[in-house]
């Protein structure tokens, strides 16, 4: 009896946390993306931030499925975002293009972060309504990293624009549907 009731609890204790757990993968790959791009496997970066991406469109959706929504995991995932989609994306793309540019790559990279920080800020103060405002952090993240791939074939001053037009993208007040 004492067995079974240990592993009952033991399961509705991981049901809660099922969501953060997929939050905190989110964010370790998001971490795994920036040490790689700070060792050179630029490749491994952006496959870790691709898998942060799946982890993320899974949190919300287990915290729904299991009606654990909490404003811990909502501050948990915004966190977790501004890591892998903002700084992880930003930092790849900042060591293979951007740096080349100086001052101004830096300054440009830090907008896009400091724009995906106030776009996830913005998000968790305001109230569901069915819409984003703005881009989606992940959309925008997952896209830059998307361009990747194309280094080789575009200009690398267009990547300037690219962060520029991003960044105002996650921090305009047009809104999407969520879906």
């Amino acid at each position: 009896m004492y067995l079974q009731s240990v592993m009952i609890n033991t399961v509705k204790k991981l049901k809660s946390q099922a969501a953060n757990m997929i939050t905190i993968a989110n964010l370790a790959f998001g971490g795994a993306a920036i040490m790689a791009t700070m060792n050179g496997h630029y490749t491994y970066s952006v496959l870790f931030i691709f898998v942060a991406g799946l982890l993320d469109r899974f949190d919300g959706m287990v915290a729904r499925k299991f009606q654990v929504e909490s404003e811990l995991g909502k501050q948990l995932d915004s966190m977790s975002d501004v890591i892998s989609f903002g700084v992880a994306p930003a930092l790849l793309l900042y060591a293979l293009v951007l740096k080349d540019f100086s001052i101004a790559g830096m300054i440009i990279t830090v907008i896009y972060i400091a724009c995906g920080a106030f776009r996830l800020a913005r998000f968790n103060i305001s109230e569901p309504n069915g819409y984003f405002t703005g881009l989606p952090i992940t959309v925008a993240g997952v896209i830059v990293t998307l361009s990747y791939f194309a280094i080789n074939y575009v200009p690398p001053v267009t990547y300037m624009f690219l962060f520029i037009l991003f960044a105002f993208l996650m921090i305009s007040t047009f809104t999407l549907k969520k879906v």
